[in-house]
């Protein structure tokens, strides 16, 4: 692998995307992100969603922190936070998922995800300004996740009660972060990235080389429902980064190869030998999938598949990773990449950008995208 070829084409995509969200995203009027945005910028949307705020928040101080640090960073940051923190939180201490322009209430969930990545931008941005009010956000908010994990998840009927892969695939990242945030309280974090290590290993299921999006209490297979049989492969290598790099940090072979068996069975499961690049959603019993999506190509799915094979590679040395890699960033630049460095959301199958060609809208905004090109080139540069 040519690591100087990959290291300059990521590190003038990130700049470049850089300056399509800070051109066309800050809200200067009443703070935060405005992220619903065409190919060229326009804003088709002034709602904004606060999982984006703190995304956008770490997203921010986290290039500060690893790439350049410029102070119109840190500012975009801060403004994306304290617009989550005194608009988008409700009385009762939990956040909403969509509000207004001005931070006036349009969604809320039982979820916990615009608390999870509300946490993680307060840990950055600590990183990088030491201003102890938001590490004791962090905390504050860390621990009210965890907490809220912790109960049973809610079942509208009590008939079908399902865990999910998502609620501690995302804990495994917010606790990595707050790790390196927060050293007094390190031994709180690792403890909790060994549980829910534990709790990933009961969505892997071996026989189907596979990883589902729900199981029952018990870790089971609920066969009778075809929204209970899918894997997303997408969510499956995010969250193969994320053991992997925690398997690293705490020297856990376990994690490792778990990180290792989770990939192979998505890139087996999900990757699309017609078309190239991966399906958005599998049956692991190979019968339809309900969802109209599924066989979508979803830009996030695609800045997974980039990063944890990069990860693999340089972490195995295995060479299979190493085309694995190439292959999807060869996909990308020439089906998801626009000129100015950002992806469009949503391909169709064959790889054509869909008509409306969206650049960000509730949930895509400066995050996947970024951070994939960030990780890549933290890691070329140690390589």
């Amino acid at each position: 692998m040519d690591k100087t070829k990959y290291l300059t084409r990521f590190e003038s995509s990130l700049r470049s995307a850089i300056d399509f969200w800070l051109n066309n995203s800050p809200d200067t009027e009443y703070g935060g992100i405005s992220h619903c945005l065409d190919k060229d910028g326009n804003r088709f949307s002034l709602d904004k969603g606060v999982w984006m705020q703190g995304r956008a928040g770490w997203t921010f101080s986290y290039l500060y922190n690893k790439f350049e640090a410029r102070e119109e960073y840190l500012e975009f940051a801060r403004s994306c936070i304290d617009f989550a923190r005194e608009k988008c939180t409700d009385t009762d201490g939990r956040m909403f998922v969509k509000v207004t322009k001005d931070g006036r209430p349009l969604e809320k969930s039982d979820e916990w995800f615009s608390e999870a990545f509300y946490t993680i931008a307060c840990a950055e941005y600590y990183r990088a300004t030491g201003e102890k009010r938001y590490l004791d956000e962090a905390r504050r908010c860390y621990d009210l996740i965890t907490e809220l994990h912790s109960a049973p998840e809610p079942s509208q009927f009590g008939t079908r009660p399902l865990r999910h892969f998502n609620r501690p695939m995302i804990l495994l990242n917010v606790g990595s972060v707050m790790a390196l945030s927060d050293p007094e309280r390190v031994g709180i974090y690792n403890a909790a990235a060994m549980r829910y290590a534990d709790e990933i290993r009961d969505f892997y299921k071996p026989e189907y080389h596979a990883t589902l999006e729900a199981v029952a209490p018990d870790g089971s297979i609920i066969f009778d429902a075809a929204t209970e049989r899918v894997c997303c492969p997408g969510h499956d290598m995010e969250c193969a980064w994320f053991l992997y790099e925690e398997g690293v940090r705490l020297c856990d072979e376990g994690m490792k190869e778990l990180a290792i068996s989770i990939f192979d069975g998505a890139y087996e499961m999900g990757y699309d030998e017609e078309y190239g690049g991966f399906i958005y959603q599998k049956d692991i019993t190979g019968a339809p999938v309900e969802a109209y999506e599924q066989d979508i190509k979803v830009w996030w799915v695609h800045n997974e598949a980039i990063i944890a094979s990069l990860m693999l590679y340089l972490g195995t040395g295995d060479e299979k990773y190493a085309r694995i890699f190439e292959e999807q960033v060869e996909y990308a630049y020439s089906h998801f990449v626009d000129a100015d460095g950002e992806w469009f959301a949503t391909l169709r199958r064959e790889g054509a950008p869909k008509e409306t060609k969206i650049k960000g809208f509730i949930y895509k905004g400066p995050f996947h995208t970024l951070r994939m090109y960030l990780k890549c080139i933290e890691m070329l540069r140690g390589a």
